[in-house]
């Protein structure tokens, strides 16, 4: 057998570079590039080896382990789960930075590698810098603070172990049923250390995803169930995405005349003009959309997690409605007590299909379909319209970037009020163009994660709209974008405070505290960030807007700048495209505030419609 002596890194390198995929019929790295932030767990050893292998495997500089890790999900979110971003650190601060992104790929199901160094596997020089010693564990270091957040955990401890833990990491990663982030640690005199590795461990693999196929009994059920439904009503999740269905999604829902509606995550699943459009649902849905979910006698749940923004903490169904869980994930297929159908959406839908035959919804359900969704239209025109009146509102914000928009383009958010507003009033240009990090509703993710998208998308633009405490939080990969040449456009939607969250303090009979600038604490809760100058500084082009044609005139410019532009525009604080799904949060039991006390009682109405399930 042919050997080849090289150290653990240099091995883990090699192997990454040899892993290649298949997207849009053309073969591409598996692993295209790495963000990095260098220390002393991984510049050495890792660093060393990515040097030498710069032409294959490029290496992105990163200002904060958190905005690389963020940056790194938004790039798999972007290829639909087709290629893995890296994101390495050093111990200690470096990792545990890190910990945040895991959690955001872990609650999406987005695959991303992390890889940090570890303290030494000999202990000798124990305790060295950056290392937290567990007194009666000494195996433990912070590294193991990833375990919760991955798919799959490992520290190498030898450099053999790379033969048997890297195509594992491999496969977590392209597993549609069990896809998501992986850890590696890399104790610093492993990372070093060499071995003779077999020659054929660095051979290059060509990779497709699976596609699973589901049971012909559970096709069956399925297809029976909805084949007797009154009211049925299909729900698209991100799975649809990372099936790459959304042509077979089209077909099947306009040849059986089923509305359509779509989580945040399978938002763009269909376009807004497709005839079985209905809308988004949920807590940041429509009412409109809502209203047909709620009379739906069988729902049809493809590729989604059915969390509590989805279902109105399981309020939104009717008690008797009937739910069929379409999922690569058996996890999320039976949730409910779902009829399963475990099964890839593509293939899926497609087979359904064939057991439907020719047999559509009534007409007249279909119908209601259309007409809810033409409400929707008005009132979201209604909304996103000029009313003379400034500061801007959220929803005219959103109708402008939707005005800037081509069908190249892709739109992002994540936290704060700015979901809500584009989930009801961004109308789908193109399908898979939209990314709301909604699952970990991470602040931050927006701008670390339209540099990720960037990367990913090399037509078109990536607009992103951020919140002013968003921005505070994570801002810095700015000057990353500028820096790679991989420009986006961010818009700073500036109300001065954590506004939303004030919204459902207040909402749940609460007083404001804390929240908005006005009611913090100290003596300078008047002083506002010129968000303009800070972009400025980090080397973006900038603007600021006070009017729609203002706005709509430096996103034009924005396309034509060689690099990331930022237009700040100063936004309501509370102007809300509403919506009455309830959600269920944790309202005091008793309180010396009447306003809590009957925000209590309201909870415990809300909750009577709730399904009991697992």
């Amino acid at each position: 057998m042919s050997t080849v002596r090289i150290t653990t890194a240099e091995a883990l390198v090699r192997f990454l570079v040899a892993q290649r995929t298949v997207v849009d019929e053309q073969e591409v790295p598996l692993f295209p590039g790495v963000f990095a932030i260098f220390g002393h767990g991984n510049v050495t050893s890792l660093g060393h080896a990515l040097e030498q292998h710069r032409d294959e495997i490029p290496v992105w500089r990163a200002q904060t382990e958190q905005g690389m890790g963020l940056a790194a999900v938004a790039f798999g979110k972007a290829t639909r789960r087709r290629q893995v971003m890296v994101a390495t650190s050093s111990i200690g601060p470096g990792a545990t930075n890190m910990v945040t992104a895991a959690g955001v790929a872990m609650a999406n199901r987005i695959p991303a590698l992390f890889i940090s160094g570890d303290a030494f596997a000999s202990r000798l020089p124990d305790p060295v810098l950056q290392q937290v010693e567990h007194f009666g564990d000494p195996t433990t270091t912070v590294n193991d603070s990833f375990r919760p957040v991955v798919r799959y955990w490992d520290r190498i401890t030898h450099p053999a172990q790379l033969l048997s833990s890297l195509p594992q990491v491999v496969r977590t990663l392209l597993d549609p049923s069990d896809c998501g982030p992986v850890f590696l640690g890399l104790p610093q005199d492993v990372a070093a250390t060499a071995f003779d590795y077999p020659s054929s461990f660095f051979d290059e693999v060509v990779h497709t995803v699976p596609r699973p196929r589901a049971a012909s009994s559970e096709l069956a059920r399925a297809a029976e169930l909805l084949a007797a439904a009154e009211r049925p009503v299909l729900v698209a999740g991100g799975g649809v995405h990372y099936s790459l269905a959304e042509a077979e999604l089209a077909d099947f829902a306009l040849r059986h005349g089923i509305p359509v509606v779509e989580t945040v995550a399978g938002k763009s699943s269909l376009l807004a003009d497709h005839p079985r459009y209905t809308g988004p649902i949920g807590v940041t849905g429509a009412d409109e959309t809502n209203e047909a979910c709620a009379r739906a006698d069988v729902v049809l749940a493809v590729g989604t997690r059915l969390n509590d923004f989805v279902t109105g903490s399981w309020t939104l169904f009717d008690a008797q409605a009937r739910l069929i869980g379409l999922n690569t994930a058996r996890f999320d297929a039976t949730k409910h007590r779902s009829l399963p159908v475990v099964g890839d959406a593509r293939e899926s839908l497609v087979e359904l299909s064939g057991l439907l035959g020719s047999w559509t919804a009534p007409e007249a359900w279909t119908a209601a379909g259309v007409t809810l969704r033409e409400r929707l239209e008005a009132r979201v025109a209604g909304r996103v319209a000029d009313d003379g009146v400034a500061p801007l509102s959220y929803a005219q914000v959103v109708g402008a970037v939707h005005r800037s928009a081509t069908e190249k383009d892709y739109v992002m958010t994540a936290a704060g009020g700015l979901p809500g507003e584009l989930n009801i009033n961004w109308m789908s240009k193109a399908v898979a163009s939209f990314d709301c990090e909604y699952g970990f509703s991470c602040m931050g993710y927006e701008t670390a994660g339209a540099w990720g998208a960037a990367m990913a998308r090399p037509e078109g633009e990536v607009y992103c709209l951020v919140g002013d405490g968003s921005y505070l939080m994570l801002n810095s990969e700015i000057y990353s974008s500028v820096l790679s040449g991989k420009k986006f456009v961010l818009v700073v939607c500036d109300n001065a405070g954590f506004a939303v969250i004030e919204r459902l303090q207040r909402n749940q009979g609460g007083n404001s505290y804390n929240n908005m600038l006005r009611d913090s604490l100290g003596p300078n809760s008047d002083v506002r960030v010129d968000f303009v100058a800070h972009a400025a500084s980090l080397g973006a082009r900038t603007a600021r807007a006070g009017s729609i044609a203002e706005l709509e005139a430096a996103l034009e410019q924005a396309r034509g700048h060689d690099r990331t532009s930022v237009v700040v525009v100063d936004v309501r604080e509370s102007d809300w495209t509403e919506g009455n799904l309830f959600w269920q949060v944790g309202v005091p039991e008793v309180s010396d505030l009447g306003s809590v006390r009957d925000a209590r009682v309201a909870s415990d109405d809300g909750l009577t419609a709730q399904r009991r399930g697992v």
